[in-house]
């Protein structure tokens, strides 16, 4: 199961949707990349392999960050999940 994480400004927790492969979740990362390099705000709509009762919209201008991490096993192959922040000096 692979997890897209999406970051919405003013929001502490990623945004998750579930994908059973590695192309769908690379799919919906690309779709996502698009709509922010067009610079023109969309409602996205996306929709869960795991908990198919699950549904996600999000407002295209509000996104910060978006990845996709592999889930094997409830671990991240091995790394923390989340985001990394670096502090430049």
């Amino acid at each position: 199961m692979f997890t897209v994480d999406i970051i919405v400004k003013s929001v502490a927790v990623p945004l998750s949707i579930q994908k059973k492969s590695a192309e769908d979740a690379e799919a919906v990362y690309n779709h996502i990349l698009e709509v922010l390099r067009g610079g023109t705000a969309q409602i996205l709509e996306f929709s869960c392999d795991k908990m198919t009762e699950k549904k996600l919209a999000i407002l295209s201008s509000e996104i910060s960050a978006v990845q996709i991490s592999d889930k094997m096993g409830g671990n991240a192959a091995g790394r923390a999940p989340g985001f990394v922040g670096v502090k430049a000096e």
